[in-house]
């Protein structure tokens, strides 16, 4: 059966970034192969591991090899990730998104009160 990929190019406004970004969404109908087994280095200082995760280019699947990142006070790292969806596979893109400043659980994009210490 054909492979079907559609790409699509998304412009975004991400709290992390000032101005708009582009992402591109690829769409597949074959699963990804398992994530590869990656020795992730020891913690180093305002640095952010970004790990390993497969990437679909030219009508195959190729690894690509966690990395280093510097470290965005008050963000976190979110990885790529593929997603199944209607039985085809979405690529999510990695982003930085805003941290938990209250430590409640919930994101600061996402938090009514992000800032509120004395909130449960």
């Amino acid at each position: 059966m054909k492979k079907l990929i559609i790409a699509a190019l998304l412009a975004g406004s991400f709290g992390a970034l000032h101005g708009t970004a582009q992402a591109q969404t690829i769409i597949v109908r074959e699963a990804p192969p398992p994530p590869r087994d990656e020795v992730v280095p020891g913690p180093r200082h305002g640095y952010v591991w970004a790990p390993g995760h497969w990437e679909y280019r030219h009508h195959r699947y190729v690894w690509v090899r966690g990395s280093w990142m510097r470290e965005r006070h008050g963000y976190r790292y979110n990885a790529p990730a593929w997603e199944q969806r209607d039985g085809q596979w979405m690529m999510r893109p990695g982003r930085w998104a805003h941290g938990d400043a209250d430590h409640d659980g919930v994101p600061n994009d996402m938090d009514r009160r992000p800032h509120d210490p004395t909130r449960n």
